[in-house]
C-alpha cells in the first residue's frame, strides 16, 4: 500500500470573539501528567464512505481548538523550573494524504502499515497533537492521531475525539467544556503519605539503559475474543470469587492472557512476574471527585504479581484475584498519598517517574492498557460510526491493548505485542 502525502500545516484555533485570549498563559503539569510516559502515542479510526470533505473536518477541528487550547500549545517551563503547557497557540500538525488503493481489510489485522497511517510519534520536537487524514480511492478515510501523553489520557482522549465529531456536525463544541484546571490535584495540610510510592511509580534517579540489538523480532498482532468465549473465561475465572460480584471482563481476560504469555516465554518457576495495569483515578478519588470533563491524566497503576510456576500451575481464577485485589488497592487512599508524596521536595530528591517509556523488551512483566469502557466509538462526523478503531502499531515487547471489537457484538480484541518466536504459540493457544 503506498501512501502519497499531500500538503502538511500547523492549524491554529479559530475563536469566534472580539477579544483573542493571551498567548502566554501557562498551565502547570499536575503530578498524573509529569508520571506518565512522556512520549508521543499514536491511534488510528477507519471510516467507511460517505465522509466529510477534509475542509469540512479542519475546520471543526479549529473551532474545537478554542477549548482546547493545550493541543494547540507547547511543553515549557516556568519561573521555579516546573514543567507547564504554555497556551501560545502555535497550532497542531495537520498532514492529508491519499492512496491509489482501497482500504479493504488492510487495517483489520495489525501491520507497521499503520506507521504510514499516522504522523511520526518519535523526533517530535514541538507539537503535542498531530493528525493525518488519509482517503482511499474506495472512498474510505483514516483519521490518525498522535497525542504526547503529558497533555491527557485515554478517557480525555475519547471526550476530545467525541467532541470533534459534534463540532463537524453542528459547527459547536459538545457540551459540557473540558475542565482545564489542573491544580485541583492539591496536597493535603497535614500531608499524609500512607504508602511506599519511592518504588512503585518513582525510581532512583538514574541513566537510561542502552539496549543491545534484540535477537528477536518483536511483532503485534491481533487476538479476537468471541463473547461466548469470554463469558465461560469469566465463569471459570470466577469459581471460588470471594467477592460479592463476578470477576469482570477485564480482570478475567488479563488473568487468561498473563497465564498464556508466561508460558510461551518460558520463563523460570522461581522468577516474579508482574502486570502494569492502569488505572483511572476519574472512578476512584473522592472528597472531592474528579469530573469527567477534567482534561489531563488521572492514572496510576496496579501491580499484580505471582511466581511463574505459581501462575502457570493453579487456576485462572488465582491470576483474576491477583488483579481484582491489586487494583482495589489503588483507592482514593492511595490516589490522595500520591498526590501529598509527588508534592514533597523531600521524599522526591533523588527520584525520577518509573514510567519513561523507554524499555522495548518487558519480559518478564506485561503491561496491559484496557480501553473497554472508554466511548473511542462514538467519534461520529455526521455520515457515519468508526467502521474501526485501534491502537498504532507497538513493538514494545508484553505491551497488551485491549478494546472492544470492531464487530459490536460485545466481542473483545487483545492487541499484544511479543517476540514473533512466541507469537505463533501465543495466538494458537490464547482461545484455548
Amino acid at each position: 500500500m503506498k501512501i502519497n502525502r499531500g500538503s502538511s500545516t500547523l492549524l491554529k484555533p479559530t475563536y469566534h470573539t472580539p477579544t483573542l485570549p493571551p498567548t502566554d498563559s501557562l498551565i502547570p503539569l499536575s503530578p498524573f501528567d509529569t508520571v506518565t510516559y512522556q512520549i508521543h502515542v499514536g491511534t488510528l479510526y477507519a471510516y467507511r464512505p460517505p465522509n466529510p470533505s477534509n475542509e469540512v473536518i479542519e475546520q471543526g477541528l479549529r473551532r474545537l481548538l478554542a477549548e482546547y487550547r493545550e493541543f494547540a500549545g507547547r511543553l515549557s517551563f516556568d519561573d521555579n523550573g516546573h514543567q507547564c503547557i504554555l497556551l501560545n497557540d502555535e497550532g497542531i500538525r495537520f498532514v492529508e494524504a491519499t492512496s491509489g488503493s482501497p482500504l479493504g481489510s488492510l487495517m483489520d489485522k495489525p501491520s507497521p502499515y499503520y506507521l504510514d497511517l499516522h504522523p511520526h510519534i518519535t523526533g517530535i520536537e514541538e507539537e503535542l497533537f498531530q493528525e493525518k487524514l488519509t482517503r482511499f480511492a474506495c472512498g474510505s478515510l483514516v483519521v490518525g492521531c498522535t497525542i504526547h501523553h503529558a497533555v491527557l489520557d485515554a478517557q480525555s482522549l475519547s471526550r476530545f475525539f467525541i467532541a470533534w465529531g459534534q463540532t463537524v456536525r453542528n459547527s459547536i463544541p459538545v457540551l459540557p467544556l473540558p475542565l482545564h484546571d489542573r491544580s485541583i490535584f492539591i496536597p493535603r495540610n497535614p500531608s499524609l503519605v500512607q504508602f511506599e510510592h519511592s518504588e512503585i511509580e518513582y525510581t532512583a534517579r538514574q541513566p537510561k539503559p542502552k539496549h543491545p540489538e534484540l535477537q528477536h523480532t518483536i511483532v503485534m498482532e491481533r487476538a479476537h475474543f468471541p463473547s461466548a468465549f469470554l463469558e465461560k473465561l469469566k465463569s471459570k475465572a470466577s469459581g471460588d470469587n470471594p467477592c460479592d460480584k463476578p470477576y469482570t471482563t477485564f480482570e478475567s481476560l488479563t488473568a487468561h492472557l498473563w497465564r498464556k504469555i508466561t508460558r510461551v516465554r518460558n520463563l523460570e518457576g522461581e522468577l516474579t512476574t508482574k502486570v502494569r495495569i492502569a488505572v483511572n483515578g476519574r472512578f476512584r478519588m473522592r472528597n472531592p471527585t474528579v469530573p469527567m470533563s477534567y482534561l489531563g491524566n488521572v492514572v496510576l497503576w496496579a501491580w499484580p504479581r505471582s511466581k511463574v510456576k505459581d501462575l502457570l500451575s493453579k487456576p485462572v481464577r488465582h491470576a483474576a484475584r491477583l488483579i481484582h485485589d491489586a487494583v482495589a488497592r489503588v483507592d482514593d487512599d492511595y490516589f490522595r498519598s500520591f498526590i501529598d508524596f509527588s508534592s514533597s521536595k523531600e521524599k522526591m530528591e533523588g527520584l525520577v517517574p518509573s514510567a519513561y517509556g523507554g524499555d522495548m523488551v518487558l519480559s518478564p512483566d506485561l503491561e496491559v492498557s484496557s480501553w473497554l469502557n472508554i466511548p473511542f466509538y462514538d467519534m461520529d462526523f455526521g455520515t457515519n460510526r468508526p467502521r474501526l478503531f485501534v491502537p498504532s502499531y507497538e513493538r514494545v515487547e508484553g505491551f497488551l491493548h485491549i478494546v472492544p471489537s470492531f464487530t459490536g457484538v460485545g466481542d473483545v480484541d487483545a492487541f499484544d505485542s511479543l517476540f514473533e518466536k512466541d507469537m505463533g504459540s501465543f495466538i494458537m493457544d490464547c482461545i484455548i
